[in-house]
């Protein structure tokens, strides 16, 4: 009998041991996630539904799923008390009814401000999020594209941060080469997505520095009028990056941006097109949570 709960006891130690040992192991979030089905192309959701709901805050997402969003972007940044919320310009000035630079704002002072008032009466009150809270809500199916603003700090936390959560599998972060230094320094096999400001405009060279980094997609910008893409998408393809577009202005433009090898475009107005996409064959993603 001793010997058999001996036996017991060992074998739940083992087999603590090794959930603890997966839930510090981020390579195996993703393949604890393996059977999730991710979308392999549609709209993605930029700053969530921000032409109807206030940018970069949770009733923004839960809209952007509700309509089937693919992919949702957000801006992430670091208080001065090093807290991961969502916001995208420097100060809160244009969104809030405070003021000031995110970074020399504690969490406490930027959580009593209104994120929602400014866009219409029904979001007074709108908090800004954390990081944790946005990721703590998404279905598990869906691209999260996470936008940082900073560079090795904001890299680490929020690669630790996506780790943390179990969200290896579908968050990537979309910053620039510093961020992105810190945020494999943090975790290894984090997903990137070069956003690195010095050369984006020129696309070849964004290609070919995109393809060197190891980064798994690309943010490419729109296009100058006459410039030919198609020996880049190619090779974007060949390298096995996901490509997406920032951004579309009409919903007549879907058409022709799929057509020339875009995975992901990213929309104001999801809702408008949202109609368009599922006439060319791309209906509302179903969430899974």
């Amino acid at each position: 009998m001793a010997t058999m709960i001996s036996r017991k006891l060992k074998t739940a130690v083992r087999v603590t041991l090794l959930l603890c040992w997966i839930g510090l192991n981020p390579g195996m979030t993703v393949a604890q996630e393996a059977g999730v089905v991710m979308p392999q192309r549609g709209l993605c959701a930029h700053r969530g539904c921000m032409d109807t709901h206030p940018e970069n805050t949770l009733p923004a997402f839960r809209e952007a799923i509700r309509l089937g969003a693919q992919m949702i972007e957000f801006d992430i940044q670091l208080t001065r008390d090093s807290i991961l919320v969502l916001m995208h310009d420097e100060t809160v000035d244009r969104t809030t009814n405070g003021h000031g630079r995110v970074g020399d704002l504690t969490f406490a002072e930027i959580r009593k401000l209104d994120a929602g008032g400014k866009k219409a009466r029904d979001f007074v009150g709108t908090a800004i999020p954390t990081f944790e809270e946005t990721l703590a809500m998404m279905p598990r199916n869906v691209w999260l594209n996470c936008h940082l603003k900073g560079d090795e700090a904001v890299g680490r936390a929020a690669a630790a941060m996506v780790a943390r959560s179990g969200r290896m599998h579908q968050a990537f972060l979309t910053c620039g080469e510093k961020a992105a230094r810190g945020a494999r320094a943090e975790v290894p096999n984090i997903l990137i997505c070069n956003g690195e400001n010095r050369y984006r405009t020129n696309t070849p060279l964004y290609a070919d520095e995109t393809i060197r980094m190891n980064a798994r997609f690309i943010q490419l910008l729109r296009a100058t009028p006459g410039e030919d893409r198609k020996e880049v998408m190619e090779k974007l393809r060949q390298n096995n990056v996901t490509i997406n577009y920032y951004y579309a202005k009409s919903a007549d433009e879907l058409a022709g941006l799929f057509a020339e090898g875009v995975d992901f475009i990213l929309v104001n107005n999801l809702a408008e097109f949202g109609v368009e996409a599922a006439k060319l064959g791309i209906p509302a993603w179903q969430p899974k949570f």
